[in-house]
């Protein structure tokens, strides 16, 4: 567990030095009778602050942000008439000053003192965030210990990214008034930041003194566009590198192609991350308590191209743990994201298939991915689909459907893995090769039936050169974002609506 770091030592611990600066008046009169007045005295001395919650602004690495911090050792951190409307002035100005947000909860919920009135100010501190993400700001959360109640429900669970210290207790209900409520101890370890991890309801655990760095780091990707515009000038995209160059590829067959990318060396997703992307901030889950490692979900920078990025990660799936529906949940959370912050989105498909099981139909597999197709095909950001690898059946096709397509060499797209196909054209998987050549379900087919717009070249295979491929990848990626950045958006989306209305059209 995190050593309780109070407000103002949290705020030392994060800002550069010197940076801070309050935003906070004289906290709001509230009618209270003598006993709570004593109590808020107190607290006052013993606290030194005024009130529950901290707010004002300061330098992150140099930019410029607004903080929100409770002050556990006022009542507690709970949050009562005067601690909300100082929440909501904060919020409200950072929208208007259009700042981001940088908010760290360290509170018992609201103020039983204040009843249900405290109760319901968590409505407004709620709307207010609401505003300032609609807005299209950054909203960053850091889950102190402990963080329960209303505070949980309401702002502390909202944010873009969300961290927690090490050890902290987070949960709706405290463990000490479960037990005073129901005579048996709430159930061990499962209000730690920890696992809530593991459950996909939080991004990372961090200790304080690495908060700075995340904060930076996401900060990098979710405020590229605005930050590139001269002053009084509309958001600018980034300056696109000369167009990578078509090379040529090698003439193989679609067998040779699909036989290549099933290679255990080949790289993925995380190579990708790793070899050609920057500012890299991975996370967790779907947020809402589930989470599929077939899917990595991140913020990253292609050269100096922004995108939130959800990939199917090749070294997560196996028979025995195949692609969820909560890998695809996972997928929509990061569309989300990327509408909220005007992000560009890029897929990136390597699957062998999505799961086939009693659990993937119980829990929605087929609506999950019809809802994927639905959003990613409508979503107002900038999209862009990498075929990277294996691209079989309904869980590839929930990522496709993107402004530009843009495929490996040896990537293809199915629906089905050609086994399957041959077994229900055929009633046998040994014509795959066979089918899979007429289907045209490579790379070069996919170009020349308007499925694909560029083709990465493997200069052989990428599995014996990961490193100099994915670089070629990452040079590609740069330029397509660039581009679609600087693209009208109502032409684009129109552009896009008609690429696939006219799909197996001819002409």
């Amino acid at each position: 567990m995190g050593r309780g770091y109070g407000a103002h030592e949290l705020l030392q611990a994060t800002l550069d030095a010197d940076s801070f600066r309050s935003w906070d008046g004289p906290p709001l009169e509230v009618a209270q009778d003598p006993g709570y007045a004593a109590e808020l005295a107190a607290a006052r001395e013993r606290s030194g602050c005024d009130e529950a919650v901290v707010t004002g602004e300061g330098r992150l690495r140099g930019r410029r942000v607004a903080v929100l911090a409770c002050e556990f050792s006022f009542l507690a951190g709970s949050i009562g008439v005067a601690a909300a409307e100082r929440l909501v002035g904060a919020v409200e100005r950072a929208t208007a000053e259009r700042l981001p947000l940088l908010a760290a909860p360290a509170s018992g919920g609201t103020r039983m003192q204040e009843g249900t009135v405290a109760f319901l100010t968590m409505v407004k501190i709620s709307a207010a965030i609401a505003e300032h993400k609609a807005a299209g700001l950054p909203y960053l959360v850091y889950l102190r210990h402990p963080t329960t109640g209303g505070v949980l429900a309401s702002w502390g669970s909202q944010g873009h990214v969300t961290v927690a210290e090490p050890g902290a207790l987070v949960g709706f209900l405290g463990p000490r008034v479960y037990e005073q409520l129901y005579g048996t101890p709430f159930p061990e370890g499962v209000q730690s930041a920890e696992n809530l991890y593991r459950r996909g309801l939080v991004d990372a655990v961090i200790g304080v003194e690495d908060l700075p760095a995340i904060a930076d780091r996401a900060l990098n990707v979710l405020l590229a566009r605005s930050e590139s515009a001269p002053e009084g000038h509309a958001a600018a995209a980034p300056q696109p590198q000369t167009e990578p160059p078509d090379e040529p590829l090698a003439e193989v067959g679609a067998w040779e192609s699909i036989t290549r990318s099933r290679r255990p060396e080949r790289p993925g997703v995380r190579d990708l991350l790793r070899r050609a992307a920057g500012d890299v901030v991975p996370l967790k889950g779907t947020g809402e308590g589930e989470a599929d490692p077939g899917l990595l979900l991140a913020l990253a920078r292609f050269g100096g191209a922004p995108c939130v990025l959800l990939g199917q990660d090749r070294s997560r799936q196996s028979t025995d743990h195949p692609l969820g529906p909560a890998a695809l949940r996972e997928a929509r959370r990061g569309m989300r994201i990327a509408e909220e912050l005007r992000l560009p989105l890029v897929t990136v498909i390597d699957t062998p298939g999505a799961a086939l099981s009693r659990e993937a139909e119980e829990q929605g597999m087929a609506g999950q991915i019809s809802r994927c197709l639905a959003e990613l095909v409508t979503l107002r950001a900038p999209t862009l689909a990498v075929l990277m690898g294996q691209g079989s059946g309904g869980g590839a096709l929930a990522l496709v459907p993107a402004d530009r397509v843009v495929a490996a060499e040896h990537a293809w797209l199915s629906p089905l893995p050609p086994e399957g196909a041959s077994a229900i054209v055929h009633r046998t998987t040994d014509r795959a090769p066979e089918l899979a050549e007429s289907q045209g379900v490579h790379s070069s087919r996919l170009r020349a039936d308007g499925i694909v717009d560029r083709i990465v070249a493997e200069h052989g295979d990428a599995a014996d050169a990961p490193e100099a491929f994915c670089v070629r990848m990452g040079h590609m990626l740069h330029h397509e974002l660039s581009e679609l950045l600087r693209a009208d958006p109502r032409e684009r989306l129109a552009l896009r609506h008609r690429r696939y209305r006219r799909l197996g059209l001819p002409g």
